[in-house]
């Protein structure tokens, strides 16, 4: 069970399902490159669906952990890690601080609306070769749409298309 406030503010505990899990885990191991994922730096609460990605996605493919309190501990103890799964203010934080490691090669942003100026500002600054927006519900088990942004390419404010296995429907405040 994770617990999440959600667009609503109100917690609630929200069930992972085993299947939706396997099913990032495949969907995973099928965009993202073993070099990319080798060192992937956990920092998120157990308690927040980012979680169940930094934790399983790179053990399932046996890839290293780097577990720290959160994202912006890299600022005081660098470390050489090839993916940081983190929110938009995080990344924002450590750019100011010039504390991206050079080894990151990959930056997952979710949790929070990812925008242009930010994206530019991570690949003016670092060596990031690509940024990742991803997006869904707690319920949907972490993600459920994303866009890879390569460093070089254009840079677009979406949510992306789904990922592996999954629908997305588009619906007014009326259900249609």
């Amino acid at each position: 069970v994770i617990y999440t406030s959600g667009s609503t503010g109100t917690p609630k505990g929200v069930m992972v399902e085993h299947a939706s899990t396997v099913n990032l885990l495949h969907w995973s191991s099928g965009v993202f490159a073993d070099s990319e994922i080798s060192r992937t730096l956990f920092s998120t609460s157990i308690s927040f669906d980012l979680s169940v990605y930094e934790c399983f996605v790179p053990l399932s493919q046996g890839s290293t952990l780097y577990l720290v309190e959160d994202a912006l501990a890299l600022a005081q103890t660098p470390l050489d890690v090839s993916l940081i799964n983190t929110v938009p203010s995080a990344i924002a934080a450590l750019v100011d601080q010039k504390a991206v490691p050079a080894s990151t090669s990959v930056i997952n942003l979710a949790g929070e609306r990812l925008k242009a100026d930010l994206i530019e500002r991570v690949f003016e600054s670092s060596g990031v070769e690509k940024i990742c927006n991803l997006y869904a519900p707690s319920e949907t088990t972490t993600y459920s749409t994303w866009i890879c942004m390569p460093r070089g390419e254009a840079v677009v404010e979406t949510i992306g298309r789904p990922i592996a296995n999954t629908r997305v429907y588009l619906l007014d405040g009326h259900g249609g």
